[in-house]
């Protein structure tokens, strides 16, 4: 049984527009980029590969109805939930996406207070290592770093440390927030840190760029390599990503839709598809072709979390 453990943050999704009576039209949902991860990993292994696998999220929720509804989701996914930390008298962090009369849309978040970001607080880092015992992979983002005090980021890393000592591997992808950082440096300092754990990376060259400076996926591969990752990913966009590991590099053509209807959580499919593929024994190339065909599925759909 291969035993997947993703790391992060999902927060309440209200969607939609103002009416002119400023009557509010909302929808209700839930979102997070290493969420979205899990569940396509979770389809993607049951679905496409057929693999004797569990995929857990790890994340912290209030005691509130809405982390219930959350939770009952992500159990219908087949998500194991037994990692999920409920804290007493916390909510989950809350996010609005406003839709203009052109179609642009607006995200404005309220999540300095989710119950997230004290994931380790108070002594629940032992938890956590517990949690992530006998795991065979870990995925996490650079927002599963960005929501985390520096204190609490060092006791992740610690963890982390002990559980690719124990034999796991770690994914990460930067998904870069830069409001969720006081400073670019503080985001290249916490990356720095996690790459020389990673396994499989696979960043953006958006992030690239914002980060290191960096404007070429070649170089940008060389970079994640000599900071010690084997495999590396650089994903850009509709565009081919660049895949590097040991065995040879090469350039993996995206899947073509004419009218993307959302991209939203293309990334995040992109991903789950991908580490799904390599569980499952497909090499990287194989696996980036999977991850463009699951993305080239999300964008033409509304919303992060398509109908299975």
């Amino acid at each position: 049984m291969i035993r997947v453990v993703a790391i992060g943050e999902c927060m309440i999704e209200l969607s939609g527009r103002l009416g002119q009576d400023l009557a509010p039209k909302l929808n209700f949902g839930f979102g997070g980029d290493t969420l979205n991860t899990a569940v396509y990993l979770a389809r993607a292994l049951s679905q496409d590969h057929q693999c004797a696998a569990s995929v857990a999220y790890l994340t912290a929720l209030g005691s509130d109805p809405f982390s219930d509804r959350m939770i009952a989701a992500w159990q219908q996914e087949g998500i194991d939930t037994t990692a999920v930390q409920r804290l007493p008298g916390r909510l989950p962090g809350l996010y609005m996406i406003h839709t203009d009369d052109h179609g642009e849309r607006q995200f404005f978040y309220w999540r300095d207070q989710a119950a997230a970001r004290d994931l380790l607080a108070e002594g629940r880092d032992v938890a956590l290592a517990e949690t992530l015992r006998g795991a065979d992979l870990i995925y996490l983002s650079g927002i599963s770093l960005a929501i985390l005090a520096a204190d609490q980021r060092t006791q992740l890393l610690d963890v982390l440390r002990s559980a690719q000592a124990d034999g796991a591997r770690i994914a990460f992808d930067t998904n870069h927030r830069p409001r969720l950082w006081p400073d670019r440096r503080q985001a290249v300092a916490a990356i720095e840190q996690t790459a020389a754990l990673t396994a499989i990376a696979l960043p953006g060259m958006d992030d690239e760029r914002a980060l290191f400076g960096t404007g070429d996926a070649a170089a940008a591969a060389a970079a994640w390599h000599a900071r010690g990752v084997e495999e590396v990913v650089i994903k850009n966009g509709a565009g081919p990503c660049l895949v590097s590991w040991p065995e040879g590099q090469v350039a993996v053509p995206g899947e073509r839709v004419a009218t993307p209807v959302d991209t939203t959580a293309a990334g995040d499919s992109f991903n789950g598809a991908y580490l799904a593929a390599r569980l499952a024994g497909l090499d990287p190339a194989e696996a980036a072709a999977a991850g463009h065909r699951a993305a080239a599925r999300v964008i033409q759909h509304h919303g992060a979390l398509i109908p299975r």
